[in-house]
């Protein structure tokens, strides 16, 4: 019978499904949201516009070696938005302190992922309810959320006057996208919960 380390079984199979390479990137992301957060916050804005890349370019390559390498796990799928969120918080959450984005925006963008985050706790306690899927309106405000984060960091790093434009312009649609989503997924849920 074959065991992991202290002879039990299975240890090995779970050690397998933990360590994919979806996964490791992934893991990676979790592991520069922090170096992000640590370089915004002490004025090292080109370094923190690259590692914010490079970790973008994870969540990219993790999710295409899912769906076409037929890699796709349990694990992945509650890693990967735990460290999209992660990610995300810390920036916006560097960006305030740091006083390039307004403390409201970042206040409405967490209202929302603390809604639907409380909604789905409370779903999965007392309904049968366990899948969540994102929906059209949800990634459209993620991908303005990331754009907008990426035109800050971006200004902050480069000085480029469009730059400063484009962000401040952009505050407003991913405000816009940010609400619109939250009442959708508002929406979605009550229409869920009474189908259940």
């Amino acid at each position: 019978m074959s065991g992991g380390p202290g002879g039990y079984p299975g240890t090995q199979s779970a050690r397998a499904t933990w360590l994919t390479l979806p996964n490791l990137f992934t893991l990676a992301r979790l592991l520069l949201a922090p170096v992000i957060v640590y370089d915004i916050l002490n004025r090292r804005a080109f370094a923190a516009l690259c590692i914010f890349a490079v970790a973008a370019a994870t969540d990219v390559i993790d999710g295409y070696l899912a769906r076409h390498w037929g890699a796709a796990t349990a694990a992945g799928a509650f890693l990967d938005p735990i460290a999209d969120k992660l990610l995300m918080t810390g920036v916006y959450l560097a960006l305030a302190l740091d006083g390039s984005v307004p403390w409201w925006l970042v206040g409405v963008i967490f209202g929302r992922d603390l809604l639907i985050l409380s909604a789905s706790a409370i779903a999965l306690l007392t309904t049968k309810l366990r899948a969540f899927p994102p929906s059209i309106w949800g990634k459209a405000s993620t991908f303005s959320q990331i754009v907008t984060a990426v035109c800050f960091l971006g200004r902050n790093a480069l000085e480029w006057p469009v730059l400063a434009v484009l962000s401040a312009a952009l505050i407003w649609p991913t405000l816009a996208l940010t609400v619109l989503s939250g009442i959708h997924y508002g929406w979605r849920g009550a229409r869920l919960l009474r189908m259940d």
